[in-house]
């Protein structure tokens, strides 16, 4: 999505919304386009402030959340082009493109019928750290801790293999890759929850029974 100046935003943004049928799409569409205008006008004030270029931790730490707000601008926006048809993104706050909530529906495998709710904050020194995400929703996974903890390769931020986080890497890819953990990236050779990797491996009816279990009891 090309930048535009806060003026077009606004104009794009109307012809865009009276194109849709009232429902939960357009609803979603203005939400998502008061997002973009409420960052889009913050911004363009940042950018108009001018004053003293001395360093101090302050100064520096304002300027880093100010090149990850911009950055936010064109990825929330390649996002939304591209979320999974299984997946659903909630921004709580307009003003904080940085949080936001993935809801993940798998319409397939083990976690099939599942509604899994994640948390992504994205840090000050982004995008040369990765996002920090917990899952909200208690699952049985070898991937994921029955407290949230995610093991997934793109968010490490330091990897001898390749795989983890860049600077080249966006919130697409963090979405997609969580949206993956419950089809092609389950992995149950390189646990985190080693319990629930052993489980499969050793009764593997009885795992699905207790992942089926699960949903039943959290993740509806």
């Amino acid at each position: 999505m090309a930048s535009l100046p806060l003026g077009q935003y606004s104009k794009v943004a109307g012809e865009w919304l009276g194109v849709l049928e009232p429902g939960p799409e357009a609803a979603a569409a203005r939400l998502m386009v008061a997002v973009m205008l409420t960052l889009a006008s913050k911004l363009k004030r940042d950018d108009g402030v001018k004053g003293p270029r001395a360093s101090n931790p302050a100064s520096d730490s304002t300027r880093r959340v100010s090149v990850r707000d911009k950055l936010l601008v064109k990825e929330v926006a390649e996002l939304e082009a591209n979320l999974p048809c299984t997946c659903k993104v909630n921004f709580p706050d307009p003003n904080k493109l940085h949080y936001f909530q993935l809801t993940v529906i798998p319409d397939e495998g083990y976690y099939q019928g599942g509604k899994f709710q994640f948390e992504i904050e994205v840090p000050d020194a982004y995008n040369m750290v990765p996002p920090k995400v917990k899952c909200l929703t208690r699952i049985w996974h070898p991937n994921i801790t029955e407290t949230g903890e995610i093991c997934l390769s793109l968010l490490r931020e330091h990897s001898i293999d390749g795989t983890g986080w860049a600077p080249t890497r966006t919130l697409k890819d963090v979405v997609w890759g969580l949206n993956s953990l419950f089809t092609d990236l389950l992995n149950f050779d390189d646990p985190l929850n080693i319990e629930a990797a052993e489980h499969h491996l050793r009764d593997k009816e009885d795992f699905r029974n207790k992942v089926e279990d699960y949903i039943k009891r959290y993740a509806r």
